[in-house]
């Protein structure tokens, strides 16, 4: 029964159950629109966020929503990209294709990753931002999505210019599925019948898709927020990639919150306590890097 509940649970996190099929916005209001990928008939778009007195070479952070790799919306992120945008950053939140849309595996999501961050260094200059400063972030499957361009070699898309690195200079994972193979000393985690399954969602070998199988040193700093009570992504997945990719010395950091569960985060969530608490963090993480400067400024943003 355990070992049953154990992988019900990772199905439903890998997206294997169905979800209801959202629509994307047309427009995000204050934000522009801009493609930054085409793919046969598919334009897929960021929603950029600006600073009302930007700086010259400005940090930037480009989100990608949750959903299972098969549904979800961009506008999942529209408030901390709200909120970003007010601290200095040039903030965007990002398309990319999923299944229920495009009919697309996991390769695909983690391919338009890479692009949307290759695209926006290729464009730094044109928006403003700083190429050396860039953060991916995201929640859930595009907690996945971000881990991925910061640590999994490859799944680029061919007719892009490789000369322009897809790698983000920062990481902020939500509630990212980092463990998407047998680790050792975890036994119950996956069994034979769940790695197939698995990796008809996929697209490829899970391990080549599992971010904790592929740290190395070198990386870029990572802040991990997590609830520890999240029946979808466990904990305990979070922790253990916090700590080996600290062992090999890349900058890695795990906020955990007790008693929280999956996508606790979430703008309008439990009267914004976990928005707010979360966005403290990643605003602490930011000002350590030196993105950011002075006090974090979430209770003025939210009372707005």
């Amino acid at each position: 029964m355990q070992r049953f509940l154990i992988c019900s649970l990772i199905l439903v996190a890998i997206g294997l159950v169905a979800q209801p099929k959202k629509t994307w916005p047309v427009q995000l209001k204050g934000a522009e629109r801009v493609v930054y990928k085409t793919v046969g008939d598919t334009q897929l778009h960021l929603h950029i966020f600006r600073p009302t007195k930007q700086r010259t070479k400005a940090p930037a952070v480009v989100f990608f929503f949750g959903g299972g790799w098969r549904s979800g919306t961009p506008a999942q992120f529209e408030q901390q990209c709200r909120y970003l945008a007010s601290r200095g950053m040039v903030a965007m939140t990002a398309e990319y294709r999923i299944r229920n849309m495009h009919g697309t595996l996991a390769t695909a999501c983690v391919a338009d990753g890479k692009s949307a961050v290759r695209w926006i260094r290729a464009n730094a200059g044109k928006l403003g931002v700083d190429p050396d400063r860039i953060a991916a972030g995201g929640g859930s499957a595009g907690g996945h999505v971000a881990a991925c361009t910061g640590v999994i070699d490859g799944f680029e898309s061919k007719d892009e210019d490789h000369k322009i690195s897809s790698v983000p200079n920062a990481m902020v994972l939500f509630n990212p599925p980092c463990v998407l193979a047998p680790i050792p000393g975890r036994h119950d985690f996956l069994n034979a019948d769940n790695i197939t399954a698995l990796k008809e969602r996929m697209g490829a070998e899970p391990m080549d898709l599992s971010p904790w199988h592929q740290i190395k040193k070198g990386q870029p700093p990572t802040l991990v927020l997590h609830g520890e009570k999240d029946p979808t992504v466990k904990f305990w997945t979070a922790k253990v990639f916090v700590e080996k990719s600290a062992a090999v010395g890349n900058q890695t950091e795990l906020a955990a919150y007790p008693g929280e569960a999956h996508g606790f985060f979430n703008y309008g969530r439990n009267g914004n306590k976990m928005f707010i608490a979360t966005m403290q963090r990643t605003d602490a993480f930011l000002n350590k890097l030196g993105w950011i400067k002075g006090e974090p400024t979430i209770d003025a943003f939210i009372r707005r």
